[in-house]
């Protein structure tokens, strides 16, 4: 299957989601520089996330009391954070200009109709958002591929999505919805048994833990597609940041990736044409 230009499968570099999320703080400069970090890292697409607040937040969780730089209310921060058609539309020209491709998790209805505009190259589901049956058809009737996540789901669950969206132009990321998480909750097992057990879709990883090399052990046991959350610093406000990657963090990961199908190589034995020599010349005796 192909995303955009990119075409995605197993034994080649993994296609790499830089996750922007809310990390750009409601800030559109913040945002270009996180799509900037990226491409100079050389990740293939930045993400971002769309709500339509009202429509995903009841009337009671807006009204909490949530003090942040946006206000006094749960309510003021999730619209301080929220980009509009203006932000998008300037998005969407930046990302273009930049060569990189966009898309977003949609996490209702309304916002998956805003983002058709745009002619996402995919859809991105959202852990917590991948138990809404209803979400989940919506966004199948667009007829895009579709990135789902795992986070807070069991197998059961699992099978159900698959179930609605199907195994074609299927994208399924495992991970854990912790942020950060530990090294124990991280599961990596499952990425090979996942890729048995659902052969017509393709296996991912989402990684919300502190550091790479985590990540690069998913790409080794069959992820074909990495999502990482980016940052311009794990230490600036916002729940998102401390699980996310700096600018040296993703360019290790993008290097390293690069070479997992080198360090693979190929699933036979054979002496190597540079062995031959230090054969020669180690052997003592060459009688079996």
């Amino acid at each position: 299957m192909n995303i955009g230009n990119k075409e995605i499968g197993y034994n080649t570099t993994p296609f790499v989601i830089a996750e922007i999320g809310i990390n750009h703080n409601g800030d559109l400069s913040v945002a270009k520089q996180l799509i900037d970090l990226a491409v100079a890292a050389g990740c293939h697409a930045v993400k971002f996330q769309k709500r339509t607040i009202d429509v995903v937040y009841p009337p009671e969780e807006l009204a909490r009391p949530r003090e942040s730089v946006f206000g006094s209310t749960n309510g003021d921060l999730k619209r301080g954070l929220e980009f509009g058609e203006k932000e998008y539309r300037e998005i969407d020209v930046y990302c273009k200009e930049k060569g990189i491709m966009w898309f977003a998790s949609p996490w209702d209805e309304r916002s998956v109709d805003f983002l058709e505009k745009f002619d996402p190259p995919c859809y991105k589901i959202a852990s917590a958002s991948a138990t809404d049956k209803d979400l989940l058809l919506h966004i199948k009737s667009k007829g895009r591929p579709v990135i789902v996540s795992t986070g807070m789901m069991d197998d059961s669950m699992i099978d159900k999505v698959v179930k609605i969206l199907g195994e074609k132009d299927l994208i399924i990321l495992h991970t854990t919805a912790t942020y950060p998480a530990d090294n124990s909750e991280l599961h990596l097992r499952n990425i090979p048994r996942l890729i048995a057990k659902y052969p017509r879709a393709f296996i991912g990883y989402s990684g919300h833990e502190v550091g790479v090399w985590s990540t690069l052990v998913a790409a080794a046991l069959g992820a074909c597609v990495i999502e990482r959350h980016i940052t311009l610093n794990r230490a600036l406000w916002g729940s998102d940041q401390a699980a996310s990657l700096e600018a040296p963090g993703l360019e290790l990961l993008m290097k390293q990736l690069e070479l997992v199908p080198v360090y693979l190589g190929e699933g036979k034995k054979r002496v190597l044409e540079r062995e031959v020599p230090i054969a020669k010349k180690l052997r003592r005796k060459d009688t079996i």
